[in-house]
């Protein structure tokens, strides 16, 4: 049943007038005072069990309004008491016996209220783990991407005849893209031919003192001989009559210079 205050004061002072006229009748029937008593008690019992587990609730109804009924007509004598009227008064305690006690089996367990599950608290995050890298020797040499075998370029630092231009730089960096799977920009540049070694010069040509090879200062008298007649003679023409690099002419011209 509901719990509104005005729910139970209309339904206890609807029993209380029922109770009135139950008792009344249950005294007409033969009934003693105490046992009398028992009847509208009985009643009341089952009519708040039957709405409680809300079955029953036409045929409790029906009762107390025969009860209340009877009750009345015995009082003014329109009913007479006659046996089965005291039967059916004397019944009212074991049928309300049984069907309270039926009531009571039909009514479904008390099933708890689930509980709301509360959210443990988020632990807070550690501190953060500062990883130190050991600082890298001052002296260790780069680490880089292998491009490949390198190739010296002979004559270097002097140049050469023909010389190194940015061509056959260009032309090895395109085939060490191309080795290692990247593709060029542009289109693939046709293939240089590859640089013949210089002869006819060696180390012992950069000698400047007598020694069994004395091929440095042959060239120098040569250089003085032309020097004679070609005063503006330079280096480079100087290294292309000999066969050599310019670096190498332009060193023979300066000794040729100095010794004269």
């Amino acid at each position: 049943m509901k719990r509104d205050p005005l729910l139970w004061v209309a339904t206890a002072a609807v029993l209380i007038v029922l109770a009135s006229a139950e008792y009344e009748l249950a005294r007409a029937c033969g009934f003693g005072m105490y046992v009398a008593a028992g009847v509208p008690a009985a009643l009341d019992v089952y009519a708040l069990a039957a709405l409680r587990a809300r079955r029953d609730v036409l045929a409790v109804v029906l009762t107390l309004i025969a009860v209340n009924a009877a009750s009345h007509l015995v009082e003014v004598g329109l009913l007479p008491v006659s046996v089965p009227l005291v039967v059916a008064v004397s019944a009212v305690a074991p049928l309300v016996l049984w069907r309270v006690h039926r009531l009571s089996e039909l009514q479904p367990e008390h099933v708890a209220e689930p509980v709301p599950a509360v959210a443990e608290p988020t632990p807070e995050p550690a501190e953060p783990i500062t990883v130190q890298r050991e600082p890298e020797p001052v002296g260790a040499a780069p680490v880089g991407p292998v491009l490949g075998p390198w190739t010296p370029v002979a004559e270097l630092a002097g140049g050469t005849a023909a010389g190194t231009g940015p061509d056959l730089l260009g032309d090895h960096f395109a085939a060490v893209r191309m080795a290692i799977g990247e593709a060029p920009a542009g289109p693939a540049p046709e293939p240089v031919p590859p640089v013949a070694p210089l002869t006819g010069t060696g180390a012992d040509d950069i000698e400047t003192i007598d020694s069994q090879n004395t091929t440095f200062a042959a060239r120098v008298k040569t250089v003085r001989n032309w020097l004679e007649t070609e005063p503006e003679l330079t280096g480079t023409e100087i290294g292309k009559r000999l066969d050599v690099s310019d670096g190498y002419g332009r060193r023979l011209l300066r000794t040729a210079r100095d010794g004269s």
